[in-house]
């Protein structure tokens, strides 16, 4: 048990509040001209998958959750459980898909990621900072149609739906990024 200052938060710290196990998703440190200053923060519940936004004053403390990561591969869904597999000792573990329901739209079969744990429960899976995903269906693109800047939505191999730029086309692998979805590059070939 080890408690911390607000003030020492970071994003992807993981806190015990309120009964509760929390992600912090961002924070603030505020300093208004009067009065004492507070740090505004935007949790994830571990447990519910909400998101909440609490504040707390910047003598607050909290207690930080102690909680393990273990690097697993991505098998197969079996329509209610998605099947990872530990590298190491070859276990399977199955995880139910309302557990991952966000972090689904990333995983493509033998990916690796982390499997996070507290006292030997699941509590879901966190990805790498980006994917490599192929289109599979976009709008094809419109030469010389650039006016309105911005780009063109494409739907990935995974049912995901990425705003793109109008050069990408059908099968290109890109680059997206697991934190907001959003399209970074396109992958080498």
């Amino acid at each position: 048990m080890t408690m911390i200052s607000v003030n020492e938060f970071k994003n992807g710290l993981t806190i015990k509040y309120n009964n509760d196990l929390w992600r912090i998703v961002e924070f603030q440190h505020v300093k208004p001209g009067k009065g004492s200053a507070f740090v505004r923060s935007k949790l994830k519940s571990l447990n519910t998958g909400a998101v909440q936004e609490y504040t707390f004053r910047s003598t607050a403390k909290v207690e930080t959750a102690e909680i393990q990561t273990k690097g697993m591969q991505y098998l197969y869904n079996d329509g209610s459980n998605y099947v990872f597999m530990d590298t190491t000792t070859y276990d399977q573990l199955a995880i139910p898909n309302e557990q991952i329901t966000d972090e689904a739209k990333y995983l493509k079969e033998n990916m690796d990621v982390s499997v996070i744990m507290h006292d030997g429960k699941t509590l879901g899976i966190q990805l790498p900072n980006t994917v490599e995903l192929a289109v599979s269906k976009t709008e094809p693109n419109i030469k010389g149609d650039t006016s309105s800047g911005g780009g063109k939505p494409a739907t990935m191999e995974t049912g995901l739906v990425v705003n793109v730029p109008f050069f990408i086309n059908e099968g290109d692998v890109l680059i997206i990024n697991t934190v907001d979805g959003t399209y970074v590059s396109r992958a080498n070939k």
